[in-house]
């Protein structure tokens, strides 16, 4: 049976370091490259695809929503674990959204961790408990500060939300933003799963609770 190829995309070195020194301990895994972004990821995989990626959200230059987007679409055969120390809802849906396979967080023990590889890589889902915790608890259990960052939503989902609170209706969105009322419709699906919410009632109380209106 031919080894693991892993690559781990982390911009803390420490944190890299560590889980390198860690995997390097199992029979069967290499660690072939570690990268500090998602673009070196990319740029890596290029050249040099592997068949595990493990990647922290929180990267400078590309981070980690925008890089698994383009790792489904590009490579979608690698699996790829979230390896984070980001716990709110809003990540962890967005990242298996956009295709990780798994979500650990690092807070847990090196065992866990090991569990978390080994459950991905037999194409089964993986959740840390406490990032269970957070996706059962919803986006309630995470921080409301209005002035923190807009934690796994783009610039569109946004303005989608903060005008669902002010009451627009669907075509009255896609006006405003010039998209059909169809693609609004696919955005709000998609906030909906992303946040934990059941109806606009529950994207009006997030966009209240963050002061977007």
């Amino acid at each position: 049976m031919s080894a693991v190829k892993i690559i781990i995309a982390d911009a803390s070195m420490p944190s890299a370091v560590g889980l390198r020194d860690l995997l390097t301990t199992v029979s069967g895994y290499v660690v072939e490259a570690i990268v500090g972004n998602g673009k070196e990821l990319l740029a890596h995989m290029a050249n040099r695809p592997c068949d595990l990626v493990l990647m922290e959200v929180s990267m400078p230059v590309m981070d980690g929503i925008d890089t698994m987007r383009a790792m489904h679409q590009l490579h979608p055969k690698v699996v790829v674990l979230a390896v984070t120390k980001l716990h709110a809802v809003e990540y962890i849906n967005s990242m298996l959204i956009e295709g990780a396979t798994g979500y650990f967080l690092k807070s847990g023990t090196q065992d866990e961790l090991l569990l978390a590889v080994r459950a991905v890589l037999r194409g089964e889902r993986y959740l840390s408990p406490a990032a269970q915790e957070s996706v059962d608890k919803g986006y309630a259990h995470t921080s409301k500060d209005p002035s923190g960052p807009y934690v796994g939503l783009t610039s569109r989902e946004r303005e989608i939300i903060r005008l669902v609170a002010l009451e627009y209706t669907n075509d009255e969105i896609a006006a405003a933003l010039f998209i059909s009322a169809d693609t609004v419709k696919t955005h709000r699906r998609s906030l909906m799963s992303k946040l934990n919410v059941r109806s606009a009632a529950g994207l009006v109380k997030y966009a209240v609770d963050r002061e977007w209106i």
